[in-house]
């Protein structure tokens, strides 16, 4: 019998797609009644975030809507005066549902064989909403970017999304390149939008390795902070909705509270 301790550590197989790749998916960890609970923590997560925005300070980029409430970032979707929330991060504090899922042992074991240490914190997390017919696209990018300024060991900064909603390519499932991680961070676009420079350089996007991560509800997506990965928009009559979490090397900072939250699991 496999210990408790070990029996949520990815094998050896997906660990060498891991490292070929720069994800995996492990299907339907989360299912039934539990993943209904989850979505509905998610949903009073959403509100409370339209509710802190009300008094939060509203800017711009390239034209869409951002509030910072605090440490709390809301982004909007790309409408002109949408009120429709399209990313909260961090999000996990604002609902317990959602906060024990950190300690989840079945997200837990696998990152630590990822991040490379059996002690762990979180770096960040954040929900995606992607509304029916409404949540728009992700253009190709790399998380390693973002995060090169605030962390001094990007390369330990994994991610694994947890999506709500069965995922595919009508409704904008998340999609990779495959092996675009084993080149580092790459270059950003340069055509002099605010946000431009996040986004990588098209040349880097290899058509042919793309790849759809089609997936039930309930599955989780591990990958590296130096993938390129985006999303197409949602055209479908249902949701897509998923929740990231990043984590890194215990006693570390989380990336905009900067308050240290160890794992417990």
């Amino acid at each position: 019998m496999v210990s408790a301790q070990r029996r949520y550590d990815l094998s050896s197989e997906e660990l060498a797609a891991y490292d070929a790749d720069g994800f995996l998916i492990r299907q339907s960890v989360f299912r039934g009644a539990e993943l209904e609970r989850i979505r509905a923590a998610a949903e009073r997560a959403t509100v409370q975030a339209h509710e802190l925005s009300r008094s939060g300070r509203e800017y711009f980029l390239d034209g869409n809507r951002f509030v910072d409430a605090g440490h709390v970032t809301v982004q909007f979707e790309h409408q002109p005066g949408s009120d429709t929330i399209r990313v909260i991060e961090p999000v996990t504090e604002l609902d317990d549902g959602l906060t024990r899922l950190l300690d989840d042992a079945r997200i837990v074991h696998p990152m630590r064989q990822l991040v490379g240490s059996e002690e762990l914190a979180l770096w960040t997390d954040k929900l995606n909403l992607k509304r029916p017919r409404e949540g728009s696209a992700f253009g190709w990018h790399q998380d390693s970017p973002y995060w090169m300024h605030d962390s001094e060991h990007i390369d330990q900064l994994p991610n694994v999304m947890l999506v709500f909603d069965d995922a595919h390519p009508h409704n904008g499932c998340l999609r990779m390149v495959s092996g675009s991680h084993t080149r580092g961070c790459l270059p950003g676009t340069d055509d002099g939008t605010q946000l431009g420079g996040f986004y990588t350089d098209p040349r880097f996007v290899e058509e042919a390795r793309i790849v759809d991560m089609i997936a039930p509800a309930g599955s989780l997506v591990f990958f590296s902070p130096h993938v390129i990965h985006g999303s197409g928009p949602n055209r479908s009559d249902s949701p897509r909705r998923a929740l990231v979490i990043t984590y890194q090397p215990a006693r570390h900072p989380t990336l905009k509270s900067r308050r240290v939250r160890d794992i417990a699991c």
